[in-house]
């Protein structure tokens, strides 16, 4: 199954969180919610949540 770990504002910030993560070895999707607001959800397997969130702190945090 797959969770939600961020909602990116636009599908820039959406690859480029997904091309980081996906260097560190995670499965990562992007999904859009809504193209009206062009948001885009950050999904990655359930099993993964927690290691990504470790990452993905560090990645917003630069």
């Amino acid at each position: 199954m797959w969770t939600v770990i961020y909602i990116a504002p636009t599908a820039k910030i959406a690859e480029r969180i997904k091309h980081r993560l996906s260097e560190e070895g995670f499965l990562v999707q992007i999904r859009a919610i809504s193209m009206t607001k062009n948001q885009f959800e950050i999904v990655v397997p359930e099993g993964e949540v927690e290691e990504v969130q470790e990452v993905l702190n560090t990645i917003l945090h630069r």
